[in-house]
């Protein structure tokens, strides 16, 4: 639990000071089977940590009691100092940064790109010392864009989301980024996409370290599906072309990803092990059309997309939707809207400014 004290100034502004709860575990309890510290960076996902905290506080202890039982949790930093997340919310820090080898995981949560992502250089030579000594390092979200800025994925798969696929690309030198999967273990390495994906990684891990029902409790009163495997699809897949398939809505993912570069069906089977004909066979009983078919959806999707939120050319969007020249585009944009692209673009416009 944080250890917050208050106290008023002389000038009567209240404000917040807070010590680190260093009191030792009761003696009359047994050493959790499951113990994690988290690092979190400047402006942090609030719903990726408070979504994996919520998985292990309902699986440490009996009913809703919230003790830190079975499962064990703190959030570290190298200064006494609340940290603000990305909504605006401050977490306080319960611990220092003291020894890796005090938890079975230490996990990183991350924050927006468009800010200082990363953490303090204490923080980062802890991440490094958790490494040396064979903890297992967990990213959240963009996280695993911490860690690998930290040189600490190199040669590791890395699940980052669909949405923030080309930005981890910047940032990597060695790891292999994985979106089409809602998170990824390899090894010693634990990343996942954020968001709920965060509460089914703790899954993961309470069942690992603490057991099947506890973690089935944690998601039935969080109202979350049940446990699910890493392998399982990332959502964000256009409503058209929703489905329950887990290999097409993987393919979809891949689709999203390449759209100025399509990949072709046998690229796609390929890099998902799986057969052509399989992938030809699955589309064709979940969304009753092929594959070719499904990716000139999405890419027609994201240029609508395009043509309303952003003042870039017809032949600019052609190209970043992997089209091979404007007429092309034109011509498949009119036949599956009515319109062309510029006239959209005029309709949208007026109802908005109607």
């Amino acid at each position: 639990m944080l250890s917050i004290r208050h106290r008023h100034a002389r000038n009567t502004t209240s404000f917040h000071r807070y010590e680190w709860n260093l009191r030792p575990p009761s003696l009359n309890r047994p050493r959790p089977r499951l113990r994690i510290g988290f690092l979190l960076s400047p402006r942090f996902t609030l719903t990726a940590f408070a979504s994996f905290v919520d998985v292990l506080r309902l699986a440490a202890d009996e009913g809703d009691r919230s003790r830190q039982i079975v499962c064990q949790w703190n959030v570290l930093a190298s200064r006494q100092r609340p940290v603000v997340s990305s909504c605006g919310i401050s977490v306080y820090p319960d611990k220092p940064l003291a020894e890796p080898g005090d938890y079975d995981y230490i996990a990183v949560v991350g924050g927006l790109l468009d800010s200082d992502i990363g953490l303090d250089d204490e923080e980062m030579a802890f991440l490094s010392r958790a490494a040396a000594k064979n903890i297992p390092l967990i990213g959240l979200c963009t996280g695993a864009i911490v860690l690998q800025r930290a040189g600490l994925m190199d040669g590791y798969q890395c699940c980052v989301s669909w949405f923030h696929h080309e930005d981890f690309l910047m940032y990597s030198q060695g790891a292999e980024a994985v979106s089409d999967r809602i998170y990824v273990v390899d090894r010693d390495r634990l990343t996942c996409s954020g968001g709920s994906s965060s509460a089914y990684l703790a899954a993961h891990l309470v069942e690992k370290h603490v057991g099947l029902a506890q973690a089935r409790k944690s998601l039935r009163i969080l109202m979350i599906d049940d446990v699910k495997e890493g392998h399982r699809a990332q959502p964000g897949i256009p409503l058209e072309l929703s489905c329950d398939d887990d290999l097409v809505r993987r393919c979809l993912t891949i689709m999203q990803q390449n759209l100025s570069a399509p990949w072709s069906v046998k690229k796609i089977a390929a890099y998902l092990d799986v057969d052509r004909r399989k992938v030809e066979r699955h589309f064709k009983a979940a969304l009753q059309m092929t594959p070719a078919r499904a990716n000139q959806i999405v890419r027609l999707n994201h240029a609508k997309s395009l043509l309303v939120t952003c003042a870039r050319s017809v032949t600019e969007i052609s190209d970043e939707t992997g089209y091979c020249n404007p007429s092309h585009f034109v011509k498949a944009f009119r036949d599956k809207e009515g319109v062309t692209p510029t006239q959209y673009r005029q309709q949208q416009t007026s109802s908005v400014k109607g």
